[in-house]
């Protein structure tokens, strides 16, 4: 069952529209939204293909290993100042951030390619979170790569996330579940006041694991 991320539906969420949660979830996932208000974890597994449900399943083991290189090849300094963010297992209540403009730093960890590097800090850019009904979205704003879509009610603690990956000027998200190579998967932990992070397991480009952190824009 596919979640769909079409341009209309984005368009709808950021204009409010009362109905735009029809645009999101197709008519015949209505239990979904039923399920993910209730705080229930079945919204985002019917949601979800198999094979990113087999990613999110293995998170753990991509995020060890890519954290274990990425501290060999330069960033060592800056995973020890930041424990709060790398650690796996830090995640406090209230996982879903409020609606909101916020930063977001990616940051790619333990390369795919000998070519890449195995710690790369990208710039912060704007995001957005937002609500429509019972749905959150989020979306990246700016640069090269931008993910797309919706938060989830997760397992206790937790969220999560499902979308896609818009890529260089394109403007028209592609629908989840059409390229298994533009698919998202993460999980989402608040872990501080108001601060939180995208676990990225296995990402199809560049890394073996992304953090995407979400702080509230100043």
């Amino acid at each position: 069952m596919s979640l769909l991320f079409g341009l209309a539906a984005l368009a709808a969420c950021q204009a409010a529209a009362p109905d735009a949660a029809a645009a999101v979830v197709p008519e015949h996932a209505a239990s979904e939204r039923a399920d993910t208000c209730g705080g229930a974890e079945v919204a985002w597994r019917r949601a979800a293909t198999q094979n990113d449900r087999v990613r999110l399943r293995n998170w753990r083991t991509s995020w060890l290993d890519a954290v274990a290189k990425a501290k060999s090849d330069g960033g060592a300094e800056a995973i020890a100042r930041d424990d709060a963010l790398y650690d796996p297992d830090r995640a406090l209540d209230h996982p879903i951030p409020p609606a909101g403009d916020y930063r977001c730093r990616i940051v790619k960890l333990g390369a795919k390619r000998a070519v890449n590097k195995d710690f790369v800090e990208l710039p912060a850019s704007a995001c957005t979170v937002g609500r429509n009904g019972d749905e959150t979205w989020f979306t990246i704003n700016e640069g090269k790569q931008r993910p797309i879509g919706r938060f989830f009610a997760g397992p206790p603690g937790r969220g999560v996330f499902l979308g896609t990956l818009e890529l260089g000027d394109e403007r028209l998200p592609l629908e989840y579940g059409l390229d298994a190579r533009r698919d998202m998967i993460a999980y989402l932990d608040r872990v501080g006041d108001a601060r939180w992070r995208l676990i990225v397991p296995q990402p199809h480009f560049d890394s073996i694991a992304e953090l995407v952190e979400i702080v509230p824009a100043r």
